[in-house]
């Protein structure tokens, strides 16, 4: 099969969350191919259609959104606030009167006049209050514009915007591990339906051959050369053979349906599918030996990617739990403008500017701090320990895979011999029955020998593809992707020194 080249900014992003010409509004499954379907046609529309795909695309976007939630804490925030308030005339007043209540700005006044002495309070009392109107205070309004940027928060809004990032660039590996992964599951249902329809074939073949042995039986049965024993022998293999070629055409449906599935196409208007898969199994050797296929699976697959991306992930986690530890100060700066307090009229305006800045360091928090740095400490373990139980996991993933190729390679080099041994046993059986020195059973015995050895040789060949698109996925060299971000947990340094160059190899003349 043709390698895929795909981009790993995977233009996919722009490619598949475009919905298809024709797509219907909130359904999935938006497209209906007629006609034959190549195995490279079938990859393409899994990448465009395939739901987990689609669904990973909106993850991406996702935790793009993250980064700028997060992003924000570290730039400036700017505001606008405003307020009306009206309140009561006697809260403004103070209520009634009592000498209990008397402010300092209060003022008691006695005199004696003709043996009357007299006793005068004076409260100070607003000109706009005497007449039972509103006075100043009883309204008030307040419009505010404030910026708000943070200084200091012990490194914990810079380890925040990283992890942010960590998992946007996990995102993206986990697309390419899902692109890696539907492409294998298409082609292995690809090879399922090319597989059960061939099985057809040879059941068919073996239907027709177990048909014409019951006419030729009939004959010489009515010629008076062989007994009735013969013919029913014949029609009870033609009956058992039967069940078989029904199972085979209902397996080679269902995997139709299983391929339309991942492909996420629309039925056909009998609810079968509308598509025709044409390939063939052809035996191409692996392009990697074992041990450069666990190389090239540690360093390419995108599962690992995702779980290196946890442990760098942790280490922030680490640094914004200590960030509990330390100060933190904001400033903060703006514009007030408000009514007077002195004036009955909303329209005398006072207004000014403001700065101030705001710390606030926890001495001691209940050892809350404490126990985040325990408990992210241990997350960052926890993901060293995933991280090296995942490349034991690919390494057995690389070895059990290449074991099944192997295997199935060999089984198709014991089939095609089994494959001629059976035709020319037929061959020798038939001709032996014709001689008269042979019996029916034989060639029955013979034509059965040859469906099994066919149908093992179909199998082996289709197994073969399958495990090669098996081996494929858990080395990741289906798929090359342009790598438009650093893994800093793999990155190769580069030698001080270039090696020199190797001389320039010497053309020999033709003689």
């Amino acid at each position: 099969m043709t390698r895929l080249f795909l981009s790993a900014a995977l233009a996919l992003t722009v490619l598949f969350l475009a919905p298809p010409a024709g797509a219907g509004e909130g359904t999935g499954a938006s497209w209906a191919i007629s006609g034959d379907l190549t195995l490279e046609k079938a990859v393409e529309a899994a990448l465009r259609q395939n739901p987990d795909i689609r669904k990973q695309l909106q993850e991406i976007q996702r935790t793009r959104g993250q980064i700028v939630e997060v992003r924000a804490q570290a730039l400036p925030q700017m505001g606008v606030s405003g307020n009306f308030r009206q309140v009561d005339r006697r809260l403004v007043a103070g209520g009634s009167f009592d000498s209990s209540d008397l402010s300092p700005t209060t003022t008691t006044t006695t005199t004696t006049t003709g043996g009357v002495t007299t006793t005068t309070t004076a409260i100070p009392v607003a000109s706009g209050d005497q007449g039972g109107g509103s006075g100043p205070g009883d309204k008030s309004w307040s419009v505010s514009i404030t910026a708000r940027q943070v200084l200091y928060s012990g490194g914990q809004v810079r380890a925040a915007i990283n992890i942010a990032k960590f998992s946007e660039d996990s995102s993206y590996y986990q697309l390419r591990d899902t692109v890696d992964r539907i492409i294998a599951l298409t082609r292995v249902q690809f090879y399922e339906v090319l597989l059960t329809r061939a099985l057809i074939t040879v059941q068919e073949e073996a239907v027709r051959l177990l048909g014409d042995g019951l006419k030729d039986q009939q004959n010489r049965f009515e010629a008076g050369t062989v007994p009735r024993f013969n013919v029913l022998r014949a029609e009870v293999e033609l009956s058992n053979a039967q069940p078989d070629l029904i199972r085979a055409k209902s397996n080679a449906l269902i995997a139709q349906l299983q391929l339309a599935k991942t492909l996420a196409l629309e039925p056909g208007p009998k609810g079968q599918p509308t598509f025709h898969c044409v390939g063939e199994f052809s035996v191409i050797e692996p392009r990697l030996g074992l041990i450069e296929a666990i190389a090239a699976a540690k360093e390419k697959r995108a599962f690992l990617k995702v779980q290196r991306q946890q442990i760098l992930t942790g280490k922030e986690q680490i640094k914004v739990a200590l960030a509990g530890y330390k100060p933190r100060l904001d400033a903060n700066a703006g514009y007030e403008l408000h009514n007077s307090r002195f004036s009955d009229k909303l329209d005398k305006i006072v207004d000014g500017w403001f700065f101030g800045v705001t710390g606030s360091w926890d001495i001691f928090d209940g050892l809350e701090t404490a126990g985040k740095v325990q408990q992210a400490r241990a997350q960052l373990e926890f993901a060293k320990i995933n991280y090296d139980d995942s490349v034991q996991k690919v390494e057995l993933e690389v070895q059990q895979s290449y074991a099944n190729l192997q295997a199935a390679r060999e089984t198709i080099r014991s089939q095609q011999k089994n494959v001629e041994q059976a035709l020319e046993a037929l061959r020798l059986a038939s001709e032996r029955l014709l001689a008269g020195a042979g019996t029916q059973l034989d060639v029955l015995d013979a034509r059965v020998a040859l469906t099994k050895a066919r149908t093992s040789e179909i199998q082996a060949r289709a197994t073969y593809n399958q495990e090669l698109s098996e081996f494929d996925r858990v080395t990741a060299t289906e798929t090359l992707y342009s790598e438009t971000f650093e893994d800093p947990l793999t990155k190769r340094q580069a030698p001080k020194t270039a090696p020199a160059a190797p001389p320039a190899p010497t053309k020999k003349k033709a003689p």
